[in-house]
């Protein structure tokens, strides 16, 4: 591995032992074997390393979720069915207990927004990148073929009922939505949406 690869890692181990806030570069540069000037030289900036290393830990996440439906598994459901809206939510409730960490720092995020204004907005322009990868997991589609579109609908109804999901897990999981519940809300709301 070079510097760059090795200050990712040791970025990644850094925020899951420290979070964002308490993460220096001199932590990070210890944790990769590295100097601090690499930082600078491979990523620009401490906050840009921190971000990158925590899209890669939640792109981690992401290929938890995903059981492999498009590298010739097949799903038990069809595509945009309720039957794989269930499938889908329940994979991924499986995993959080494993990405407690991580969605601890999504938290830490949103509760220290003020200190992390740069972080923060880094993630943000990563949103729709999250987006575009949770879309094929319930609609079929490969991310590649999606439009905007969909991307700016889809993608922000599941990575909305994702952040809730997660809260309610991290919060008290004996009490959180499971999967079953959450398709039946859905199911509730379609069939009333078709009465109006």
């Amino acid at each position: 591995m070079g510097h760059r690869e090795d200050l990712l890692e040791g970025a990644k181990r850094c925020l899951l032992g420290k979070g964002f806030v308490r993460t220096t570069a001199r932590d990070i540069v210890k944790e990769s074997g590295t100097n601090l000037a690499s930082i600078g030289y491979h990523y620009g900036s401490k906050d840009a390393l921190l971000v990158q290393a925590y899209v890669s830990l939640i792109e981690g996440l992401g290929d938890s979720f995903d059981p492999g439906w498009g590298v010739g598994g097949e799903a038990d459901s069809a595509p945009g069915s309720l039957e794989r809206f269930q499938e889908v939510w329940a994979n991924i409730i499986r995993s959080l207990p494993e990405a407690r960490a991580v969605w601890m720092l999504s938290l830490e995020v949103i509760i220290h927004a003020d200190r992390l204004q740069e972080v923060r907005k880094l993630l943000a322009a990563a949103q729709e990148q999250g987006r575009s990868g949770i879309v094929p997991m319930f609609n079929g589609v490969p991310e590649a073929e999606l439009d905007k579109e969909t991307v700016d609908s889809e993608g922000r109804f599941y990575q909305t009922i994702l952040n809730g999901l997660m809260v309610q897990w991290l919060f008290d999981p004996d009490t959180a939505t499971d999967a079953e519940q959450l398709t039946e809300g859905l199911r509730r709301v379609i069939a009333g949406a078709q009465k109006g």
